[in-house]
């Protein structure tokens, strides 16, 4: 190394302690919720270095986990040099006040909440991402602001996981008052972005293009399979939320049909309500959808589970009624056998893999079986000065038959049945 020793001037991760307590009605093992904490936190650039667990009927009312388990907490602080407390289920105002007061400042307490908002604040990227992120970080800083806030000023000069709330805004002499005023004002601004987004909405439900919107769980690979399905070069990382904003690629199946593919954000277990309040505008491209992809990780010992807390959002936002199929990703990281488990576990899935191409035929032959279910058989004629329609209707439908007639031209097509009310007046009587 000579005279002089390298130094780096990277920052060091945070270093984080996380916390679970194990309930009774609990749908995922604590230390199976506690890896997947790990790698929010490991997103959000801080590193685990410890974890504490509890078993509890309920969750302490003053602290969240039991007197001798604080003390245990605060112990672990000390010894592992700890910056940030992450607790893997909400705390109240009062609960995150109690705990801050018994470890001592500067170690942060957050939520996992909080740690979502943070990574969402860090990864949105449109107008529309960043205001939505920002309302459901002003609705958890509410009630927060006597006692959680207070410290913020030292926190922004750190940096790290949970400075990063309200970006850009002056918060850390707000008060109740401002913040409300401020939720307004978002609120405003994105029924505006909202209103645009309708419009865009109600043009696609005027197109005739079939639409396919993928949704699933984090990391299930859902931008990979977009990109595999029309060649697009949209990110994909191995990251959790590494997508926030829709993404729509146009895709044309065989025989020349066409439509599109929309990659949305991924759900995750105890994603925070208000988060997905937020995001119910964005979400619409979900629930507007021909056919849903519900993407899983065919790898992933958790993918039951993980596929219910799809299904539970999916229901929340409305969209648990539309057509589905599940697409069981990363086909190539499983053996044979557990191919053959999940094919008798999921008859009417389809096991893919993005990374290699393995059974994506099969995927987009189930697409265009699923296209023909939900189409009409209309007998048109179309005037010979509407060359355009034509084209459409050979883009977007099934042509049966088609004939030169002296009032134009007459065809027998299968078309969506949302497209086919546009086509009345060109019935053929």
């Amino acid at each position: 190394m000579g005279r002089f020793p390298f130094v780096t001037t990277e920052l060091e991760p945070e270093r984080a302690l996380l916390v679970g307590v194990e309930q009774r009605d609990l749908r995922w093992p604590v230390e199976r919720s506690l890896d997947e904490l790990e790698r929010l936190a490991d997103t959000a650039g801080a590193l685990a270095v410890g974890r504490l667990t509890q078993r509890l009927d309920r969750p302490n009312p003053r602290s969240f986990i039991g007197s001798g388990k604080l003390e245990e907490l605060i112990g672990l602080v000390h010894r592992l040099d700890i910056d940030v407390v992450i607790f893997d289920d909400d705390l109240t105002p009062s609960q995150q006040s109690v705990l801050e007061k018994a470890v001592g400042e500067p170690v942060k307490i957050i939520d996992r909440t909080a740690l979502i908002l943070d990574i969402f604040g860090l990864h949105a990227q449109t107008r529309e991402g960043r205001l939505q992120v920002q309302l459901a970080q002003l609705q958890y800083l509410l009630p927060r602001l006597r006692g959680m806030w207070s410290h913020l000023a030292k926190e922004q000069t750190r940096g790290g996981i949970g400075s990063r709330f309200g970006q850009g805004e002056t918060q850390l002499e707000v008060d109740r008052r401002l913040v409300r005023n401020r939720i307004a004002v978002v609120k405003r601004e994105l029924k505006e972005v909202e209103k645009r987004r309708g419009v865009q909405s109600k043009e696609r439900v005027i197109s005739p293009a079939f639409r396919v919107a993928l949704a699933g769980y984090t990391n299930a690979g859902k931008s990979s399979l977009l990109n595999r399905l029309t060649g697009s070069n949209v990110l994909a990382q191995d990251k959790l939320f590494a997508t926030l904003d829709p993404t729509t690629r146009a895709y044309h199946l065989p025989g020349g049909r066409s439509m599109t593919v929309t990659d949305t954000v991924g759900f995750i277990q105890k994603l925070p309500h208000g988060l997905v309040d937020a995001f119910k505008s964005t979400l619409s491209e979900v629930r507007d959808a021909d056919l849903l992809l519900k993407v899983v990780d065919a790898s992933d010992c958790n993918l039951i589970r993980q596929l219910e807390a799809v299904d539970r959002v999916l229901e929340e936002i409305g969209a648990d009624k539309v057509r589905s199929c599940i697409v069981l990703n990363k086909g190539d990281l499983i053996d044979e056998l557990e191919r053959r488990d999940l094919i008798r576990l999921f008859p009417q899935g389809v096991l893919v893999s993005a990374a290699t191409g393995d059974g994506i035929d099969d995927l987009v032959g189930r697409i265009s079986l699923e296209a023909s279910a939900l189409d009409t058989l209309l007998d048109l004629v179309v005037p010979y000065k509407e060359g355009r329609l034509l084209r459409t209707l050979h883009e977007c439908g099934t042509v049966l038959q088609e004939e030169y007639t002296e009032d134009g031209t007459r065809i027998t097509v299968k078309v969506p049945m949302r497209f086919a009310n546009t086509l009345e007046r060109y019935r053929a009587h």
